[in-house]
């Protein structure tokens, strides 16, 4: 079922975008070669907990991190630990927060240490190129599946593959809601955009084929190829004048 937001409930979505934004913001400085995961998990849950707010990761469905940190042919649900960084990684943050029962959602693709790959650069470059695209196409009026076809056609266009056996979502009082937002034209029309609909569109994006397995930590996604991918999100608000990404940083 999905759940419309009201006015007020969007406003305490607001504040807890606010908060997941100046997080990524704040951990997208502190990433250089040689800090771990576990110290950016660290830093992520000191800032949350600073903003009155509550990791919406922590604990879900038993996973142990503040944050996902994902590196390389990681997709999502990396668990931060010891790895340290090193030049040439692409991490991907993502990062949630609960504030007065309300989540937000959002994560982003970042070099470390320089230069990237040109492959690397062309590969973040246009995953959040189909994020902008997905944001532009959720319209009130219009099938839900024009988010996901926008997608896929920024990222297929430029070479690329869109991940299929993972999703955006609804965001509300629970972190996953209805409706599933996929990230290709699944053929099917899917619901009808009404304003006061909060979901979080994220782009998983592949170099090579788009099928993923789960590493034996049981949370870890990874292309099945071994291939580089990219990731990127926002929670995004409709309202009658248009799409309100509320994790803008």
């Amino acid at each position: 079922m999905i759940i419309l937001k009201s006015p007020e409930e969007v406003a305490l979505m607001r504040r807890a975008g606010r908060i997941v934004a100046d997080t990524v913001e704040r951990l997208m400085g502190e990433v250089r070669p040689g800090i771990s995961t576990g110290d950016l998990d660290a830093i992520a849950e000191r800032l949350i907990r600073e903003s009155g707010a509550l990791p919406s990761f922590k604990g879900y469905r038993g996973f142990p991190g503040t944050i996902c940190t994902s590196l390389n042919e990681e997709i999502v649900h990396g668990i931060p630990g010891g790895r340290r960084l090193i030049p040439g990684d692409v991490l991907k943050l993502d990062v949630g927060c609960i504030w007065e029962g309300y989540h937000s959602d959002s994560a982003v693709s970042v070099f470390v240490g320089g230069p990237p790959s040109d492959e690397a650069t062309k590969l973040v470059r246009v995953t959040e190129e189909s994020l902008e695209a997905g944001i532009a196409a959720l319209r009130a009026g219009q099938p839900l599946s024009d988010v996901g076809r926008a997608v896929q056609q920024v990222a297929e266009g430029a070479g690329f593959s869109c991940v299929r056996e993972y999703a955006g979502h609804g965001v509300g009082r629970a972190l996953h809601e209805d409706p599933s937002v996929p990230n290709y034209d699944d053929g099917r029309r899917g619901p009808v955009v009404k304003p006061g609909l909060v979901v979080a569109i994220e782009p998983m994006v592949n170099v090579g084929d788009w099928r993923t397995r789960v590493l034996a930590d049981d949370w870890t996604v990874v292309t099945r190829d071994r291939g580089l991918s990219a990731h990127f999100e926002h929670t995004i608000a409709v309202t009658e004048d248009g799409p309100e990404v509320l994790t803008a940083r």
